[in-house]
């Protein structure tokens, strides 16, 4: 796969009339990343319905659908190119089980006394250990296995601790679901920061370098700001392309969404003001890295490098997944 963004940003090429919304993101988000895959992903993909199936997450037809429609082992790839088969099979794992988890949660979500024993399950097994009851909570305890056999117990407690985080912010959607006139841009974004669920892959990362991260490193301020900036590129890249889809099924916490809010404006203009937030987010983790790059050592160098790939890996899955075909039937509309 190959495309004008490769390499460079848009604006180094030459304007080309955008015919349909997708076109028309990717001719204007900013994109310094190649694209690159793992050779593993067939593998991978194999892996992801067997496992899924084992715990009866795709019993549901419904629910198989959208795994299909999700790829969540291209995901993987794309986001992990250079991962051995193992830990490329872990991620592809859990992102699998977070989708189905998150759509499970979206179904939920405005019924807390169903919404509540999902997530405390969840917290449960992360933080304590707890005994599963349910196959999603199966599931999870099985991926937190996986995790504390190939990382390192530092790697796995950062592991678990994010996903807390990311379980915390499913309960803080639900409620802002629940009132949307007071949900802005601000709180949007803080409530995606949540929900997106990118950090606890980043101690994946670390552990496919074969090393870990000494702790000056990691609470690095730089590196600190550099992993909020990846993961936030990395969620609201998938928004652009989303847009269309959660407009169309009432969803409420997507940035492109929440400008269309706040502005009064359509779902195109909300997406282009998305895209300029996300673009001024890639530019500088792109300078940050590399005024950073002198302090870090070779390991702390590739895990920033693991962090841009979640940045290129989300933007490359976003255009061409299922999931967000709409996004090609809607036209570009009026420009900004």
């Amino acid at each position: 796969m190959t495309t004008a963004h490769e390499g460079g940003a848009a604006a180094s090429h030459p304007r080309i009339p955008a015919a349909s919304l997708k076109d028309l993101i990717e001719a204007e988000l900013y994109m310094p990343f190649p694209f690159l895959s793992n050779p593993h992903e067939h593998e991978a993909a194999a892996g992801v319905e067997n496992w899924l199936h084992a715990y009866g997450l795709t019993d549901d037809p419904s629910a198989a659908a959208m795994v299909a429609h999700t790829r969540p082992a291209e995901l993987a790839s794309y986001n992990g190119p250079t991962m051995d088969p193992e830990l490329l099979q872990i991620m592809a794992n859990q992102i699998a089980y977070q989708f189905v988890f998150d759509d499970r949660a979206e179904e939920v979500g405005r019924r807390p006394s169903r919404l509540m024993p999902m997530l405390c399950e969840s917290i449960g097994i992360l933080r304590d250990g707890g005994r599963p009851s349910t196959p999603l909570g199966a599931a999870l305890a099985d991926l937190q296995r996986q995790v504390r056999e190939r990382c390192t117990p530092d790697q796995a407690a950062r592991w678990a601790w994010a996903g807390r985080e990311y379980v915390h912010g499913l309960l803080y959607e639900a409620v802002a679901q629940s009132d949307p006139v007071r949900l802005g841009t601000g709180l949007c974004a803080s409530i995606r920061s949540l929900t997106a669920g990118v950090e606890p892959f980043y101690p994946l990362c670390e552990a496919a370098l074969h090393g870990e991260l000494a702790p000056r490193e990691l609470d690095h301020p730089a590196v600190r700001r550099l992993r909020r900036l990846s993961a936030d590129a990395a969620v609201w890249i998938p928004d652009l392309f989303s847009a269309v889809k959660e407009q169309r099924i009432g969803g409420m916490i997507n940035l492109a969404l929440a400008y269309r809010r706040e502005y009064r404006c359509s779902v195109q203009e909300g997406v282009m003001l998305a895209v300029r937030r996300i673009n001024g987010t890639i530019t500088e983790f792109e300078r940050l890295s590399q005024e950073t790059e002198p302090e870090l050592s070779p390991l702390g160098i590739a895990y920033v490098a693991g962090m841009a790939g979640w940045i290129r890996g989300c933007y490359y899955w976003s255009r061409s997944v299922p999931r967000y075909a709409d996004t090609s039937a809607v036209p570009a509309g009026p420009l900004i």
